[in-house]
């Protein structure tokens, strides 16, 4: 029974931060689509937030359906002449008026249908890019010079011959400026060969290592797999300070932080292919409702922060080309674009079909994953 309280624990003490977080990224996402669809000249009839039995809503006077519904798990907009969420026509289109045809989306031109999709992600992303702009302005962050302090014995970087007082300089040809750049690069690269230059004595070293995959747990508990390399960089070495942004370079830094989590994700993603890293740490709705309420204890910033990654997750979730997915409506109006016709209903119904199939395959695995992590830590405990 211990699974079974923790799992409702988790999922009554944590729902509220869950909803809070997910719902407002769904209708940024969803926003996104509205507003560019709007400006295209095509008519939405649903706006939603969550699916299934509204719980209340109201029309406006352009006739669209605004709603929040009982299962706070995503949203959607459904335009003039769709039958369904996933943009399929609902068969009256060759019954419309002309005037009719002039606001559905099925009449759209392609342009016009691939810019109302694409601007959910982009919504997604704009907001990621918003709140991490607001963050570095107001607070900046902390930085440290890549200087070594110490060197771990019997570490990689002992054993690739790292010395206290070198200084990074790059690490496989990307340049270090403070030594987060570092750790954020190897910790991502476990048990993976990689280059570092390093300034000793006046002149520039090129050394290999492979950082070792070591599994720790967060302050809640939370097993992170990472790459480390063993050196340890000190207050007094390292000049350990607060930098500050002006806003023009709080934007770039907003840009810089977002393009470090893509290229993590793909990194991860790779991984898992080339059987570098397991999928374990894959999560589903249970697993960001668990993480939303640890983070909530933190307080209200720290949430916002979640809210951003977990908003150009979102984003990045959605370009990928799966039926059913943004991405996926991408690639059939590429295909329409090339071939000068849409592809066949039948093969659209075919895709859709495998398309929910592998959402509904990745469900079930981050459910499983969620759960297991779940059980070993009650095991662990």
């Amino acid at each position: 029974m211990d699974i079974l309280s923790s799992l409702y624990s988790i999922l009554t003490g944590n729902v509220l931060s869950f909803i809070v977080v997910l719902s407002i990224v769904v209708f940024v996402h969803e926003m996104g689509h509205y507003l560019v669809g709007k400006w295209c000249g095509i008519h939405a009839t649903t706006f939603s937030i969550g699916f299934g039995k509204e719980l209340f809503g109201f029309t406006d006077k352009s006739g669209t359906r605004w709603r929040l519904a009982l299962i706070p798990l995503g949203g959607y907009v459904k335009f003039f002449g769709d039958q369904n969420a996933a943009s399929a026509s609902d068969g009256t289109a060759i019954e419309m008026s002309e005037a009719d045809k002039a606001r559905s989306f099925y009449y759209a031109s392609v342009g016009r249908r691939a810019l109302t999709v694409l601007a959910g992600p982009m919504a997604n992303f704009i907001l990621t890019i918003l709140i991490f702009t607001a963050m570095f302005a107001t607070f900046g962050r902390q930085i440290a010079d890549p200087i070594i302090s110490e060197v771990v014995a019997q570490s990689p970087a002992e054993k690739a011959g790292l010395q206290k007082g070198d200084l990074f300089v790059a690490v496989d040809g990307i340049e270090v400026i403070v030594f987060q750049d570092l750790k954020r690069y190897i910790s991502s690269r476990p048990e993976t060969e990689v280059a570092i230059t390093v300034k000793r004595n006046g002149q520039d070293e090129i050394l290999t290592l492979i950082p070792d995959r070591i599994v720790s747990k967060d302050r809640f508990g939370n097993e992170i797999e990472e790459g480390r390399m063993g050196v340890m960089v000190s207050a007094e070495g390292g000049n350990f300070r607060q930098q500050t942004f002006t806003l023009p370079e709080a934007v770039g830094q907003a840009f810089s932080e977002s393009w470090f989590i893509v290229t993590r994700t793909f990194d991860y993603i790779g991984n898992i292919l080339v059987g570098r890293e397991s999928a374990k740490q894959l999560s589903g709705p249970i697993g960001i409702a668990k993480i939303s309420g640890q983070v909530a204890t933190l307080g209200v910033l720290a949430l916002v922060q979640l809210m951003a990654v977990i908003s150009l997750s979102i984003g990045l979730l959605n370009l990928m080309p799966i039926p059913i997915l943004d991405g996926g409506h991408l690639v059939f109006y590429a295909f329409e674009a090339i071939l000068g016709r849409p592809l066949s209903l039948k093969t659209q119904d075919y895709a859709l079909r495998v398309g929910i199939m592998i959402l509904l395959s990745l469900m079930i695995f981050t459910t499983f994953n969620d759960v297991g992590s779940i059980y070993k830590n009650i095991v662990g405990s």
